[in-house]
């Protein structure tokens, strides 16, 4: 609460527009975490899925930066779609995680984005567009093994910009990193900062500012300059 305190009396002070900290967080982290493991969105079955892959990693007490090198690991091994995630061994997904330095969690996370895949396979043709259809699709993904309410929300956060009809969606990770900058924590505010089409680098940026002070600091700087 202090720190919320301090943050926006230092925006008031030097004047600094919620529009001018939202470019400077926009120009500093340029890419959303999807694109970081190098998956491509768009409304097909191949990068929805490495999404969700994304999501069930970055939802374990871990860093960041190692769920994102773990995905990619997996990526590259070639398990990219429900099929091969599933077809492929456990040994084969613990040693994908390993070379992406995801070791803490290895073996549990390998078992359970086995038994994942195969419950997509079985209930949606592990086609993620199928899960799109459910009348509450949030607690469809909570059904998934590994996938609980925080990997719903990043997973959500990310396909927002393909599937708009959650925009806008920022979770509480990405409203508390919109506290931290003094921008306003309510998603149909912060929606109207940017263009639809910006929205899912807006609230992931959100998170990176949340989960790493120097670079909110950083950004308020970058804003007061440019203001």
């Amino acid at each position: 609460m202090t720190t919320k305190t301090h943050r926006n009396s230092d925006r008031k002070t030097t004047g600094t527009t919620d529009e001018a900290v939202v470019h400077a967080l926009l120009d500093r982290q340029r890419r959303t975490y999807p694109a970081q493991a190098g998956i491509r969105l768009r409304n097909t079955p191949a990068p929805l899925y490495q999404t969700l892959v994304l999501a069930n990693l970055l939802s374990a007490r871990i860093r960041a930066d190692i769920a994102v090198a773990a995905a990619r690991a997996l990526f590259d091994a070639g398990l990219r779609d429900a099929r091969s995630m599933a077809d492929a061994s456990w040994q084969q997904r613990v040693d994908a995680l390993g070379k992406g330095g995801y070791r803490r969690y290895d073996e549990r996370t390998s078992t359970m984005l086995g038994k994942g895949a195969e419950l997509l396979l079985e209930r949606y043709d592990g086609d993620l567009r199928r899960l799109r259809g459910e009348s509450d699709p949030r607690k469809a993904l909570t059904d998934i093994p590994g996938i609980g309410p925080t990997g719903a929300d990043i997973f959500l956060r990310d396909v927002q910009g393909v599937w708009p009809e959650f925009a806008p969606y920022f979770d509480r990770k990405a409203l508390d990193g919109a506290r931290r900058l003094g921008l306003p924590a309510s998603p149909e505010k912060l929606s109207g900062l940017v263009p639809g089409r910006e929205m899912p680098r807006l609230a992931d940026g959100l998170v990176h500012a949340a989960l790493d002070k120097p670079l909110a600091d950083e950004v308020l700087s970058l804003a007061s300059k440019t203001n």
